[in-house]
């Protein structure tokens, strides 16, 4: 990262935060404050692409590109306007360099960077699990490091120690499907609409309790890793030896969603056990999972560690997270250069201390 001087050097004015890794175009204006309710959160927007992919039955990475170039500069307008701002005002601009679809995260990088050129201010590339490691800072209980990070997603399922910010150590990752991944395939395998996460999530709510028992995979053995393929296999062989009932589509998605909950929070106990936190963090879209949320709340009362949330619209991707983990990393004198750089893959143990 290039700390060069710049015409207008980050004093904590509001930082423009774009998020533009896969299929949500999100934008926020944040005036970083250590001490404030939602960290100085002035506005935020965001925009899905899911009537986009729904025909597809998954993300499209051409398509989505060209929607982030369609949407993102009147989302950015229509954040200004919210918070009473011009683009003069902004100290600097903060978007998701990486990991994402390469193509997505460019239209966001290259707006971004050009905004911060052309204003003399500076920016920065965010690494988009960061973000949502960092988005329960946007709540009025926020968490102090050190803790234990579950990162949930349809691409991650990832526990990471955080010892501070920028200061990281995965614990554990998916060898496979990601958590997030499993419950859109196995959605989609028994039919359910895109996307199929919380499509089946609902649906779970309907099931029986009992009816259908799935494997918690790699529970029975050492470890932090994650692999849920072995499950979504599972409940394929059931749902094709079933009378495929409404009932037992039910059924089987609630014991589906049982397992990976379960497994979860196994992993969850095991990472603070290891690390010796207290403090647990859940973030990622899988994070809005109600079930998760009540689980490991309960799960924490009894073992006595404490666990924070974001709240729901800050799980899956957006802006706010970007504008917040770029913000802390501006006002400790981070920037780059002038070039555009984006980083479809990106190891978060490699990320400087902030």
């Amino acid at each position: 990262m290039d700390n060069k001087q710049l015409s207008k050097p980050f004093v904590g004015k509001p930082v423009l935060g774009i998020e533009s890794s896969c299929d949500e175009t999100g934008v926020a204006l944040l005036r970083w404050d250590p001490d404030a309710p939602g960290r100085g959160l002035l506005a935020h927007t965001l925009y899905s692409q899911i009537k986009l992919h729904a025909d597809y039955g998954g993300v499209v990475p051409e398509l989505a590109s060209r929607d982030h170039v369609r949407k993102l500069l009147p989302l950015i307008r229509e954040a200004l306007a919210e918070a009473g701002l011009t683009v003069q005002d902004l100290g600097g601009v903060a978007y998701t360099a990486g990991p994402g679809l390469v193509g997505a995260l460019l239209v966001g990088a290259s707006a971004g960077r050009a905004l911060a050129w052309a204003l003399g201010v500076p920016a920065i590339g965010v690494h988009h699990m960061e973000g949502h490691l960092l988005a329960p800072l946007l709540e009025e209980d926020p968490p102090e490091p050190p803790f234990v990070a579950l990162l949930v997603s349809g691409g991650h399922s990832m526990l990471v120690e955080v010892k501070a910010i920028g200061e990281y150590r995965i614990l554990g990752d998916t060898l496979d499907d990601a958590a997030g991944e499993a419950f859109d395939k196995t959605a989609k395998l028994m039919g359910l609409p895109y996307p199929g996460g919380p499509a089946l999530a609902r649906l779970a709510e309907q099931g029986q309790p009992g009816a259908f028992h799935f494997s918690r995979p790699m529970t029975n053995r050492p470890g932090l890793d994650f692999s849920f393929s072995g499950l979504k296999t599972q409940v394929l062989l059931a749902w094709q030896k079933s009378d495929q009932s409404d009932q037992t589509r039910a059924d089987i998605a609630r014991a589906f969603q049982e397992a990976i909950v379960d497994t979860l929070i196994i992993k969850c106990r095991r990472a603070l056990e290891a690390s010796g936190a207290t403090r647990l963090v859940i973030a990622g879209g899988v994070g809005a999972n109600r079930h998760l949320r009540s689980e490991l709340a309960a799960a924490g009362e009894k073992d006595g560690f404490k666990v924070y949330f974001p709240r729901l619209l800050f799980c899956t991707d957006n802006g706010a997270m970007i504008a917040l983990a770029g913000a802390i990393r501006l006002a400790s004198g981070q920037h780059q250069d002038a070039s555009i750089e984006v980083r479809p893959r990106w190891d978060l143990e490699t990320l400087p201390p902030a």
